[in-house]
């Protein structure tokens, strides 16, 4: 405060009101930056590149992670004052809650997944949802399918009209990826685009064991809510679309450029680590 102040007022009055000696104060600005203050400033610059490559969104949780998997041993807290000192935030979520009524489930679907949203290999276990971006134009309908197992987004759509073929391409374009046919799981809360015979049909035929969420609650699809939540927080509530198709090629860009990279990213890095842990344990053990 001093040194700040110093052109505003005499540097001994200051260091008498504040009770700081003199010559303390004027070793201290010919003093050398400690080693921690060295490493807080290359952490600093490094925090502020990924914060812009993430156009902003990144807040310390995920900063502290993306640092995390780069081999930095700085903690959460550590991370978080440095951004904050520095006005770097990430985007906060809005809480809404909303009663919404479910359809009847099916006889012959259960929910197969009770909130495991963990799966041990990929497309085992997928989850789906619909949601809405408001454009100028009138409402867009995106609908998504997300592989549990890397959080990737598998298969989306996007249309005007909240219908059965809305949910049907999302599926069709993430079933087109698969490499095989093996036994799969698709959850989904009770939405009448979900509950519908044609819907119920089509997995069927594709071999997918449809799942469906408990009555009025929203937790048993968390996974699906939590990236829409999101995507609207990085992304959608930060943009005014005029245009249907003006919203459709951001949330293109926001999944395909953005997000499922990082998602990509991320699995490798995990998969990279469980291999050298494994070869550190063999040998360890050898």
């Amino acid at each position: 405060m001093i040194e700040r102040c110093r052109d505003a007022f005499p540097v001994r009055m200051m260091c008498r009101r504040l009770g700081v000696s003199v010559s303390g104060f004027y070793e201290w600005r010919t003093r050398e930056p400690s080693v921690r203050a060295l490493d807080n400033q290359r952490l600093l610059g490094r925090i502020r590149e990924l914060h812009a490559a993430s156009d902003g969104v990144l807040g310390r949780r995920r900063m502290h992670e993306d640092l995390r998997y780069e081999g930095e041993t700085a903690g959460i807290n550590r991370v978080g004052r440095l951004m904050s000192r520095n006005g770097l935030y990430g985007i906060p979520q809005k809480r809404r809650w909303r009663k919404k009524a479910s359809k009847p489930r099916p006889s012959a679907v259960q929910n197969h997944l009770e909130r495991d949203f963990e799966a041990s290999e990929p497309n085992a276990k997928w989850a789906t949802d619909i949601t809405y971006v408001r454009t100028a134009e009138a409402w867009l309908y995106l609908c998504v399918v997300i592989d549990l197992y890397s959080r990737l987004v598998v298969g989306w759509s996007m249309s005007a009209i909240q219908d059965r073929q809305l949910v049907l391409q999302a599926v069709l374009m993430a079933l087109w990826q698969r490499q095989d046919r093996s036994p799969l799981v698709l959850h989904s809360d009770r939405g009448c685009q979900f509950t519908s015979v044609e819907y119920q049909r089509f997995l069927k035929g594709h071999n997918v064991t449809c799942s469906m969420s408990g009555v009025g609650s929203c937790a048993d699809n968390a996974l699906v809510e939590g990236f829409f939540g999101m995507l609207k927080r990085e992304r959608v509530n930060r943009c005014q679309y005029r245009t249907r198709a003006e919203a459709r090629a951001d949330i293109f860009d926001y999944i395909e450029c953005f997000y499922n990279p990082r998602m990509r990213s991320r699995l490798e890095r995990e998969t990279n680590n469980e291999i050298r842990l494994n070869q550190t344990v063999r040998e360890t053990g050898a």
